[in-house]
């Protein structure tokens, strides 16, 4: 008897909306009469317990939760909308027509555009928001985990954190949600340039140091004889200090399976830091596809898909865990990764030693010229924004639950809030002579 053919398989996302559906609807209703409150609307009743808000320690190591008073957002209605091709349909709240986003300010007007490069012109973040998360960003880094000796300071300044994450993340109905981010950023590079870059990095031994930091985000569990010195470990220098405290805040604030999932993302983040340092090891220029798979581990992925926690919401883990979603979450993480090759070029060339970037791969593998090499690449970059934009508008026309509109339309922003802050920040970049 032969036996029986397969079943074939069968996506699930339409389950899995449908059983989430009458949830996030009413989610989306709570939200509605929170917004005419806010916007000085008549008031309304929900039959949902308000969310928490966020709740933040003074410092770690953490103690019980502290309520934090979410204020009023000036504008809210022009953040809760979408822009970029294909969105059209993630708007919660109807507009006939969408703002024109404001002029670049006087510390950004001299940041210089990629020609060719496709992307979207977004409105210069909240100068106001800005200050703050910078005021808080520099305490916590001074004063709660001693980030950075005194003469990084200017460097540290530079990088304009609290433009950056403002402008990503529109959303977030706090300073307290955006300072959610920008901790894990700021702690993010303090890995990057201490084990492999700036500021004493090196291939030779990264792996034991990746490994050891990352147990600040994802706890070691043994024996009290060995729980004791692995927990001393954690303060042993700044990335370890700097991730043990961020990863404290975002538990605070995220749900079980929003950390898990940063977890795993960080873990293909240094992943992604091995491959690139054996290749700096063995001397080896890989092909550019193996190149781009590298990248799509070591890329921007963690920041983007947080957006749901910083917004103060949560997208389903069955339905992030999507491959539909995920497709649009790794090609985010992609493009805007690409970004910063072309952004960086010339900062990287200066730089000793030889630093893989896309322009530099291509060059050698294909045997292209410095400048046709750094072209191609924008085209790699805008092959992989359609694609990103596509699949973002067919996901959200063929499953239009709020929380899955409300994410997509995150990640879109954060993808335009990285481009805007790699083309404005002057101090960090400056472009090469192609054109």
């Amino acid at each position: 008897m032969p036996a029986p053919e397969p079943t074939p398989p069968q996506s699930s996302l339409p389950a899995t909306a449908a059983h989430f559906g009458a949830h996030v609807l009413t989610e989306a209703s709570a939200r509605a009469c929170d917004i005419k409150a806010a916007t000085g609307g008549p008031p309304c009743v929900s039959s949902v317990p308000a969310p928490s808000a966020v709740s933040v320690p003074a410092s770690p190591p953490l103690d019980a939760p502290t309520a934090v008073v979410a204020t009023p957002i000036p504008d809210l209605e022009r953040i809760l909308r979408p822009n970029g091709l294909g969105t059209a349909g993630l708007r919660l709240i109807p507009r006939e027509q969408l703002p024109t986003p404001s002029k670049p300010s006087a510390a950004t007007a001299g940041g210089r555009l990629i020609p060719g490069l496709y992307h979207h012109q977004v409105a210069e973040p909240d100068p106001v928001r800005v200050e703050e998360v910078s005021r808080r960003t520099k305490s916590w880094a001074l004063d709660e985990v001693s980030l950075y000796p005194e003469d990084w300071e200017e460097q540290f300044d530079g990088f304009s954190v609290g433009r950056y994450m403002v402008v990503c993340h529109p959303d977030a109905p706090t300073i307290d949600h955006l300072m959610i981010a920008t901790r894990l950023m700021v702690a993010e590079n303090a890995v990057d340039d201490c084990y492999c870059e700036d500021h004493g990095g090196s291939p030779v031994g990264l792996g034991e140091r990746l490994l050891l930091a990352h147990t600040a985000l994802d706890p070691v569990y043994t024996t009290q004889e060995y729980q004791v010195p692995w927990a001393k470990s954690l303060y042993a220098d700044a990335p370890r200090r700097a991730y043990r405290s961020a990863m404290g805040y975002f538990d605070q604030a995220a749900s079980a399976s929003q950390t898990d999932r940063y977890r795993h993302d960080m873990a293909r983040l240094h992943l992604g830091y091995l491959a690139e340092a054996a290749w700096a090891q063995m001397d080896h220029v890989p092909e550019v596809w193996e190149y781009l798979a590298m990248r799509q581990f070591n890329n921007f992925r963690p920041c983007p898909t947080i957006t749901d926690t910083v917004g103060g919401y949560e997208l389903p883990a069955d339905l992030h865990a999507q491959s539909a979603m995920q497709k649009v979450i790794a090609l985010a993480g992609n493009a805007t990764t690409i970004v910063n090759d072309l952004y960086s070029y010339t900062k990287e060339l200066d730089a000793p030693g030889r630093h893989l970037n896309l322009p530099v791969v291509i060059a050698e593998r294909e045997g292209l010229s410095d400048r046709d090499a750094y072209l191609k690449s924008v085209d790699v970059h805008n092959d992989l924004m359609h694609d990103f934009e596509s699949n973002t508008a067919a996901l959200a026309a063929d499953y239009p639950v709020p929380t899955v509109l409300r994410f997509l339309r995150g990640v879109a922003a954060w993808v335009d809030g990285n481009h805007h802050w790699h083309q404005t920040n002057t101090f960090r970049y400056s472009l090469p002579d192609f054109w």
